[in-house]
């Protein structure tokens, strides 16, 4: 589904953006590594094996550029994408149930809550949330950072393929109740399914517009 309020410039400006190059930097395992801040950024957060790497293929139409698993906990670093040289898609290490070392997971979680409390270039979180789930514990964890930040963050509902209707239509208005009590919270949720390509244009276009 396309946001009515994107027009189809915008829309065909972003499908050209991300039909560009799309470049691995570096992966960031602790905040001295992380690079100049020289242009906006877009973070994608979850829980491990939510879908956040998959979803980055998904729009930038490259099968391998993030490095996708079955196993929780793949991603453990904060990675840096450079989308045409006008923004950075940074992929960050999945958090919540992977089966890593209670420090290594402390690690991880140290390093999302540094990052997401001092770069100073990151424009929005989309916040990723398996859409058979719903909200965990962990992701309001986060999203509590985020509201004490005023780090705006956006809901992207993923794995929409392997839901019914009815499920999602239940899930939206509790999700949207909820979103309200929280300050930094966007109002808009998009709906994706990064095997089916829904919401994918949908998402380009945002991402687009923080690029400008």
């Amino acid at each position: 589904m396309i946001d009515p309020e994107h027009t189809d410039d915008e829309i065909e400006s972003a499908r050209k953006l991300f039909a560009g190059p799309c470049d691995f930097v570096l992966g960031v395992a602790a905040l001295e590594q992380l690079p100049e801040a020289d242009l906006q950024e877009i973070a994608f957060a979850g829980r491990s094996n939510v879908g956040k790497s998959s979803l980055v293929n998904a729009l930038t139409g490259r099968n391998t550029l993030a490095r996708t698993s079955h196993t929780p906990g793949r991603t453990q670093q904060l990675n840096f994408f450079d989308l045409g040289k006008k923004i950075y898609l940074v992929d960050l290490p999945g958090y919540g149930y992977a089966k890593v070392s209670k420090e290594k997971k402390n690690e991880w979680n140290t390093l999302i809550r540094d990052y997401l409390r001092g770069r100073p270039t990151l424009r929005c979180v989309f916040m990723l949330i398996d859409a058979r789930h719903g909200l965990k514990e962990s992701d309001r964890d986060i999203m509590k950072i985020l509201d004490e930040t005023a780090v705006a963050y956006r809901i992207i509902l993923t794995k929409a393929d392997k839901t019914k209707q009815a499920q999602r239509d239940k899930l939206i208005p509790a999700l949207q109740g909820e979103l309200k009590k929280h300050g930094a919270a966007m109002n808009e949720i998009s709906m994706t399914s990064a095997h089916k390509g829904t919401g994918i244009a949908d998402l380009r276009t945002v991402i687009w517009k923080y690029a400008q």
